[in-house]
């Protein structure tokens, strides 16, 4: 089955190699990749430190125990890598990483290489990403592989009767840090006890977040005394929803679309379908003619701004849930703000809780949207009861970090 497992993943480069000819991420995703081994001389007999992470999510998710790290073990250094291109190219420049770099391509060759120029005394992936090659040669090594904020659920491949080689992968991990009891049993149910049940550390996350507004003076000036829905990390299906509310919003309510795409075409192609009333953030001044009070929408055209941009609003849409999966609920909760999503969201246990306790809201139809927004706009008290419910629910699911990082160290 690895030879099978080698010839799949060589074949998936190439795939991707064809696609860097026109596609933007896959030509970082190739690029980023060449010549790795060379561009990095750590020093000898140094303490390391290897987490890994898929995305920019997954390294906001994660960014906590980076942190205590940093804090509590100052000696040792920190090796970051990368799935994808949207973590990496936001994030090469962090200074939690000593060493920041995409995972190369999961062959034993490289996994071996990279054992070798880096010597990491432990590893940690956070949530998933299961690559043999990688994870086997820790465990030749007898370098310790642990798993932070794990989530798993009865459909993936790993409780299937055909899931003997995936099965094999979560051998080689040391101990993993599960989200949820229902996690902890699935792993149990195929043999692996090795797990401790302390949550997800995006809740640390978010809470260090909250505590660390920036100011925006120019969404201040825009706001000006109104209400706000911010739209997070959106997709045309979610913009779309949306602006056909708009319709029905009170002339004292404005909203703020802070796409998950910022190319220029996905913001000119937004900025077309609001209108003449839209605001583009990089285009804008406090000086400009018009008042920024009299505009309707403003548009975000950059990363770094959405979760501040939270705490400018009384209710949150999160984007995503028409397409793979909804995008981050927990910065909005943190704020206080009932959150507003599209059906796709059963991967994400706080999306089931916020549900499920009253601070959150899916919808599948225009209707649904209009009918649910309506309530949470019209009425001051409704609103006010989901959003204390949204930030009660961060505060009391902290704490994860500090449990995974008494247990490894």
């Amino acid at each position: 089955m690895p030879i099978f497992y080698s010839l799949a993943i060589r074949f998936y480069y190439v795939l991707l190699y064809l696609a860097s000819f026109f596609n933007q991420k896959a030509k970082f995703w190739i690029q980023g990749r060449k010549n790795w081994e060379s561009r990095f001389k750590p020093t000898a007999n140094k303490k390391r430190a290897w987490l890994h992470f898929a995305s920019l999510g997954e390294f906001e998710q994660g960014k906590p125990l980076l942190q205590a790290i940093r804090k509590q073990h100052p000696e040792k250094e920190i090796i970051i890598t990368f799935f994808s291109p949207s973590g990496y190219e936001v994030r090469k420049n962090s200074n939690l990483g000593d060493y920041i770099l995409y995972l190369p391509l999961d062959t034993p060759a490289n996994a071996q290489r990279f054992l070798d120029i880096f010597t990491p005394e432990l590893v940690i992936f956070n949530k998933y990403e299961y690559w043999f090659n990688f994870y086997k040669a820790c465990a030749d090594r007898g370098v310790p592989v642990y798993v932070s904020s794990a989530i798993f659920r009865p459909n993936q491949i790993f409780f299937k009767w055909y899931g003997a080689f995936n099965r094999r992968i979560l051998g080689f991990v040391q101990h993993f840090f599960v989200q949820n009891k229902e996690s902890a049993q699935l792993l149990a149910s195929i043999g692996f006890n090795n797990a401790t049940v302390c949550g997800d550390t995006r809740f640390d996350s978010v809470l260090d977040l909250a505590k660390s507004r920036k100011d925006f003076p120019l969404v201040e000036a825009f706001k000006a005394g109104s209400k706000l829905i911010v739209a997070g990390s959106t997709w045309p299906a979610d913009e779309a929803l949306i602006h056909n509310y708009a319709e029905l919003l009170p002339k004292d309510w404005k909203i703020i679309f802070a796409p998950h795409e910022i190319g220029e075409e996905k913001i000119t192609g937004l900025q077309k379908l609001l209108g003449e009333k839209a605001l583009r953030y990089s285009a804008t001044s406090m000086d400009q003619e018009m008042p920024l009070a009299n505009y309707r929408y403003l548009v975000i055209d950059n990363i770094g701004m959405l979760s501040s941009l939270y705490s400018y609003g009384e209710l949150a849409y999160i984007g995503g849930g028409f397409g793979v999966g909804i995008h981050n609920t927990l910065e909005a909760a943190a704020w206080g703000l009932p959150v507003v999503f599209g059906p796709n969201y059963q991967k994400f246990q706080e999306a089931k809780d916020l549900i499920a306790f009253g601070g959150g809201f899916s919808v599948k139809t225009q209707n649904e949207l209009n009918q649910v927004f309506n309530v949470l706009v019209n009425d001051k008290e409704d609103r006010a009861k989901a959003g204390a419910i949204a930030k009660e629910y961060v505060a009391a699911h902290t704490g994860a970090s500090a449990q995974i990082m008494a247990k490894i160290f």
